[in-house]
C-alpha cells in the first residue's frame, strides 16, 4: 500500500483534514532527494577503475619506470591507505561499526585491491614465493579475514572468502564459477560442498553467538550457492548421486526454513530454484518419461513458480 493511498483512506475517515494531506503532499514532494547509494556506487567504481589503471600503466611503462619504483610506488599506496583507515577507526566491537568517515572503507578495498597487485607483482618479478603457489592465495585470505573483522568491512570478507576458496583450488567469483572450475571431478565437488558447509556453519555461528552477526548473511550467501551448485552438478552424474541429491534437498530446506525466520527472498527463491532443479532430474532418471509427460511437467511446475512468486509475500510473512 502506498503512503499517498494510506493519506486518501485517514482523509476519508476525517481522522486528518483536506489541509493537513496538502501539508503533507507539499512536504513530500520539496524534501530532499538522496544520493547515498549512488555516491557508494561511483566511489566503488571508481576504486576498481583506479586499481585496474593502475595495472595497466605498470604494464605498458615497466622498462621506463623501473622494477623498484613500481615496487615502492604500490607499498606506498598500500601503507597510506591502511593507515587512514587505521586513522579513522572506530573501537573494535563484535557488533556493526557505524562508519563516521565512508571515505576509510574505500581507502581499505583501494589497500586490499593494491595488495593483490603488488603481490602478483613481487610474483611474477622476482618469483618470491617460488613453485609455493598456494601462499599466493593464502596469505591475502588471512590478510583480507583479519582486516574485515578489525575495521568492519564486509567488501573485504567478500575478498577473504574468495581467496581462502582459491587457496583450495576453487574459484567461487560469479562469473568463473562455471568456465574455470571442474564440476565434473569428484574430489572438486565434495571440496566444494565441504567448503560451502562450512561457510553456512560459520554464518549460523556468528549469528547465533553475535559475532559480527551482520557477516552472517555473507557468509550464508557464499556457502549455500557455492554448495548448492557443487552439488547439483554432482546430480547429473551416475556416481554417489543420491547422495548428492539428498544434499541438495536438505540444504535448500535449510535455506527455505532461514528465509523464513529472517523474511528473506534471496535464500527463499536459492532454495526453492535448486531444489526444484534436484527433484526434476530424480523425477526424471526414476521415471521413463515421454514428450507428453515432459510438456505437462514443466507447465505445471510453469504455473506452480508463477504461484509462488505470486505469493512470496504470504510465503514469508511479510507486510510490505
Amino acid at each position: 500500500m502506498t503512503d499517498q493511498k494510506v493519506l486518501e483512506i485517514f482523509h476519508a475517515k476525517s481522522i486528518i483534514s483536506t489541509k493537513e494531506v496538502q501539508k503533507i503532499n507539499d512536504f513530500e514532494k520539496s524534501k530532499p532527494f538522496s544520493l547515498h547509494y549512488e555516491l557508494r556506487l561511483l566511489l566503488y567504481l571508481g576504486i576498481f577503475l583506479l586499481s585496474s589503471g593502475l595495472g595497466i600503466v605498470i604494464y605498458q611503462n615497466l622498462d621506463s619506470i623501473g622494477h623498484t619504483a613500481i615496487v615502492v610506488f604500490i607499498s606506498f599506496l598500500v601503507v597510506s591507505c591502511f593507515a587512514f583507515s587505521c586513522w579513522k577507526k572506530q573501537n573494535f566491537t563484535w557488533d556493526a561499526v557505524e562508519q563516521v568517515n565512508p571515505f576509510a572503507d574505500f581507502a581499505l578495498l583501494l589497500g586490499c585491491l593494491c595488495f593483490l597487485t603488488l603481490e602478483g607483482y613481487l610474483q611474477y618479478q622476482y618469483n618470491l614465493f617460488g613453485k609455493k603457489y598456494g601462499l599466493i592465495t593464502f596469505i591475502p585470505a588471512i590478510f583480507f579475514f583479519f582486516s574485515a573483522y578489525f575495521f568492519d568491512h564486509r567488501g573485504v570478507l567478500s575478498m577473504a572468502i574468495t581467496a581462502f576458496a582459491s587457496w583450495i583450488g576453487v574459484s567461487i567469483s560469479p562469473l568463473a564459477v562455471f568456465s574455470k572450475n571442474d564440476f565434473t571431478a569428484p574430489y572438486f565437488i565434495f571440496t566444494s560442498i565441504a567448503l560451502g558447509l562450512l561457510y553456512m556453519a560459520i554464518g549460523f555461528l556468528s549469528e547465533h553467538k553475535l559475532l559480527k552477526r551482520h557477516f552472517s548473511f555473507t557468509y550464508l550467501l557464499f556457502g549455500s550457492n557455492l554448495a548448492l551448485v557443487a552439488g547439483t552438478a554432482g546430480i547429473f552424474k551416475e556416481h554417489l548421486q543420491y547422495a548428492y541429491f539428498f544434499t541438495v534437498i536438505a540444504i535448500s530446506i535449510v535455506l527455505f526454513l532461514y528465509a523464513k525466520m529472517k523474511q528473506s527472498y534471496i535464500f527463499l527463491l536459492t532454495g526453492i530454484i535448486f531444489g526444484y532443479i534436484a527433484i526434476t532430474n530424480i523425477i526424471f532418471d526414476l521415471i521413463t518419461v515421454n514428450s507428453w509427460f515432459v510438456a505437462y511437467y514443466f507447465i505445471a511446475s510453469g504455473f506452480g513458480m508463477i504461484f509462488l512468486l505470486f505469493n512470496l509475500k504470504k510465503i514469508l510473512k511479510t507486510s510490505n
